[in-house]
């Protein structure tokens, strides 16, 4: 591990519903490194997501301070936010997110179309990732004629296209049977393993957190406790 990649100091965050200030996060601190693999877990309502919504850059803290590769996120403008979390952040959701009416290479292409990359490098670059994750013969399929680990594994390769320094993973196998939820989890360790991305995954399932080599424990809030395996 040669460093952060994702940092947070003390970071509070602080929604206002129905007139009622409710408190998601009341002073977390967590430093993720490099190449590590991470599982946050934690009951509903617990925070987790609110955590992980702030690591990837798609919400700003109430108060403390948040590091994305070194830069505080504080001092960063919209657009600048974006751009930092297109370039160092890959994403993997529960429930997929691939446009249903392009193939599996165009909706992994999609993010470094944001980067400006010019197309025939684009396609190159999506069946690279593609072919990463054991789809080659998938590449100009929709989503509507894969199976739903398919479908997981396209999201997979989208998060992994441009190269990022993390992967943030909310509940990657909820929507998947068991036996495909393990192929998934094996897929993200061996990536994490052979090319040193830091993974963070949100799950409330203890077999997919005892997969990590650390587990951090949120409960009302707080980091109740920070083990490695």
């Amino acid at each position: 591990m040669t460093g952060p990649a994702l940092e947070a100091v003390d970071v509070t965050r602080a929604y206002t519903m129905e007139g009622v200030e409710v408190q998601a996060l009341r002073g977390v601190s967590l430093r993720i490194d490099e190449g590590e693999f991470v599982a946050i877990v934690g009951p509903s309502g617990s925070g987790k997501s609110t955590l992980m919504h702030l690591l990837g850059c798609l919400d700003r803290p109430t108060s403390g301070t948040l590091r994305i590769g070194g830069r505080d996120v504080a001092r960063l403008s919209g657009n600048e936010l974006a751009e930092l979390r297109n370039s160092l952040i890959g994403f993997v959701f529960q429930s997929f997110h691939l446009l249903p009416r392009t193939t599996a290479r165009e909706n992994v292409a999609l993010p470094l179309v944001y980067r400006g990359v010019p197309r025939a490098e684009r396609r190159r670059r999506a069946v690279d990732a593609l072919t990463s994750v054991g789809l080659e013969h998938r590449v100009g399929h929709r989503p509507g004629q894969m199976s739903g680990g398919e479908q997981q594994r396209v999201a997979i390769a989208r998060a992994l296209v441009g190269a990022p320094r993390v992967v943030l993973a909310d509940e990657p196998t909820g929507n998947l049977d068991t036996r495909t939820g393990h192929e998934v989890m094996d897929l993200l360790e061996r990536l994490n393993r052979e090319r040193g991305v830091a993974v963070v995954l949100v799950t409330h399932e203890p077999d997919v957190a005892e997969r990590a080599r650390r587990r951090v424990h949120i409960r009302d809030g707080l980091i109740e406790r920070d083990e490695s395996a």
